[in-house]
């Protein structure tokens, strides 16, 4: 089975470093900072939106966040593993499935450079694709990403029914819609349960090994 994963509040919680790197650029060029607890309703869409978001709203234009993000890259690309870390349960839960032959995905907004060094860091040999944000690519939800993951793949591997998509946002909830597949929950991100309710999952999961029984009632 093909398993595709979001990465920022699914496998890893990311929201300190995130946090860090965006107060650094926002006092860099002078605008208010954020308490590290608010960021999670900001992230979701990539590191340019994580940015409009954090700025005052007068100030949200594209100049302004591509001034900030200059900031902002070089910042997270020395510090993104200093206080990321993975979930309770996700280094487990990725050995068994790496066990049992199935094929690991990650799709993620976040830019490329820093998505591949994160899954190298926290899961190295663990994953047959590793997809961010690419240039002239649009982000997610926007399926784009999920069909140069299948593209990417042996044409043996079918992704009807033999895919599941895994996240924590409505983004991902979005992007399994956009692509036909199995959208699991996973209630331990940065979306509430609430939220993730109204996207109507197929599954919603509150540990990693629950990942493991749906699995088996797709295979």
């Amino acid at each position: 089975m093909l398993l595709i994963f979001d990465l920022d509040g699914t496998l890893i919680n990311t929201i300190d470093d995130l946090g860090q790197a965006c107060n650094h650029a926002l006092s860099a060029c002078g605008f208010p900072t954020h308490k590290i607890e608010d960021y999670p309703r900001l992230v979701g869409n990539g590191i340019n939106k994580l940015i409009e978001r954090a700025l005052p709203e007068e100030h949200r234009n594209e100049a302004t966040v591509l001034r900030l993000r200059e900031h902002f890259v070089p910042f997270y690309d020395q510090h993104n593993c200093d206080l990321t870390r993975p979930y309770d349960g996700i280094p487990e839960l990725l050995y068994e499935l790496k066990q049992q032959g199935h094929t690991l995905a990650v799709a993620s907004n976040k830019y490329q450079a820093a998505t591949e060094k994160i899954v190298a860091h926290y899961f190295p040999n663990t994953f047959d694709v590793v997809l961010g944000e690419r240039a002239g690519i649009p982000r997610k939800p926007d399926p784009q990403i999920v069909w140069d993951i299948l593209a990417s793949l042996p044409s043996t591997i079918n992704h009807k029914p033999s895919t599941l998509y895994i996240g924590d946002s409505l983004v991902d909830a979005a992007t399994a819609k956009a692509t036909n597949l199995p959208f699991v929950a996973c209630t331990w991100g940065f979306c509430t349960q609430k939220q993730l309710a109204q996207a109507q999952p197929n599954y919603m999961i509150h540990h990693p090994s629950e990942i493991v029984q749906i699995i088996q009632a797709n295979e």
